[in-house]
């Protein structure tokens, strides 16, 4: 399955799917494959996305247009700041393009 939004946050950055991957720490081509719904992304690949966009896993999966992150709960993990990995580091990418 295609999910419109994953791609049209990479493209409003600027970013390279091969800097996208990078990040997640996969393939180029195993990153274009998930974006193109050759194959299906992981639950790990959603989270470290939603976080590093600042979004929520469902509006990556093109389930609503709200993209502000669901507020936490006593259940699950408290929302890292936008732009905030998994260790609460920033998150920084190689952007190369110049932009």
């Amino acid at each position: 399955m295609i999910f419109k939004n994953i791609r049209a946050l990479r493209e409003d950055k600027d970013l390279k799917q091969r800097e996208l991957a990078e990040y997640l720490g996969v393939s180029q081509n195993t990153y274009s494959q998930y974006e193109t719904g050759i194959i299906a992304f992981t639950d790990q690949v959603l989270i470290k996305l939603a976080d590093f966009y600042g979004v929520s896993v469902d509006y990556l999966m093109d389930r609503t247009t709200v993209k502000e992150p669901y507020p936490a709960t006593e259940n699950n993990h408290q929302p890292r700041p936008k732009g905030r990995g998994l260790d609460n580091n920033p998150i920084r990418v190689n952007n190369t393009s110049g932009a």
